[in-house]
C-alpha cells in the first residue's frame, strides 16, 4: 500500500471513530496514533494483510463488510464503527521485522519478514476489549462483539469455553461482527493479495 492510500485510510479511520462523538475518542484516537503503531502494523505475519498498513486496511475492510447489513435489522451505526474498527486494536505494537532465510521457488533467499510477540498477552479479543475500555466506554453488546470476533478461532472457546455459544445468541452485533471479520479475511483480502 502507498503512503498516500495508507494516509487516506487513516483520516477515514479517525473520522469515523470522531463521528461517534463517544467521550474519550479522542484520547483514543490520539493512543493509537503516538503510542502504537496500528496505522503502519501489518495485520499478521504472513497471512491477511501481512505488509505495511495492513492492519489498518483490514479494519475498514471489516467496516465496510459490516454497515452493509443484506437484512437491514441493525441499527447501531456507532456500534458497527466502534465493534469493526478496533476488533483488533491488540495487533498494534506487536509486529517487528528480522531478517530470515525463506525458500522461494525452490532457492533459499534471506529476507525482511514480519515476526509476532506480544509483550502484552492478554489474549486476543480479551485485550482488544481491554484497551478500547480504558479510553471509551461500551455497551454489553459491543463488549461482547469484540471480546468474540475470533468465533471458533477464539483460543478459550476451542478449550471448552461455552461463553462464545452464550454471546452470540444474545448478542446479533458480536455474530455480525466474527462474520464480517471472516469474509473481510478470507474473501475481500484475498481477491486484493491477487491484485498486488
Amino acid at each position: 500500500m502507498d503512503k498516500e492510500t495508507q494516509n487516506q485510510l487513516a483520516e477515514q479511520f479517525v473520522d469515523l471513530l470522531r463521528s461517534t462523538g463517544r467521550s474519550g475518542i479522542e484520547e483514543l484516537i490520539l493512543y493509537l496514533q503516538e503510542e502504537t503503531d496500528f496505522f503502519t502494523a501489518p495485520a499478521s505475519t504472513k497471512y491477511h494483510g501481512a505488509y505495511e498498513g495492513g492492519l489498518l486496511q483490514h479494519s475498514m475492510n471489516v467496516y465496510e463488510v459490516l454497515r452493509y447489513d443484506p437484512d437491514g435489522s441493525f441499527s447501531f451505526s456507532d456500534s458497527i464503527i466502534i465493534v469493526a474498527l478496533l476488533h483488533d486494536i491488540c495487533k498494534a505494537n506487536c509486529y517487528h521485522t528480522e531478517k530470515r532465510d525463506v525458500k522461494e521457488n525452490g532457492v533459499w533467499v534471506e529476507k525482511l519478514v514480519y515476526v509476532f510477540d506480544d509483550e502484552f498477552p492478554l489474549g486476543h479479543g480479551e485485550k482488544s476489549l481491554y484497551l478500547a475500555s480504558k479510553f471509551i466506554e461500551l455497551s454489553d453488546e459491543e463488549a461482547a462483539a469484540i471480546r468474540w470476533h475470533m468465533g471458533a478461532f477464539d483460543n478459550a472457546f476451542r478449550g471448552g469455553d461455552r461463553g462464545l455459544n452464550a454471546a452470540y445468541e444474545k448478542y446479533p452485533l458480536a455474530v455480525m461482527l466474527h462474520l464480517a471479520d471472516m469474509r473481510a479475511t478470507y474473501l475481500v483480502e484475498r481477491s486484493d493479495s491477487h491484485d498486488r
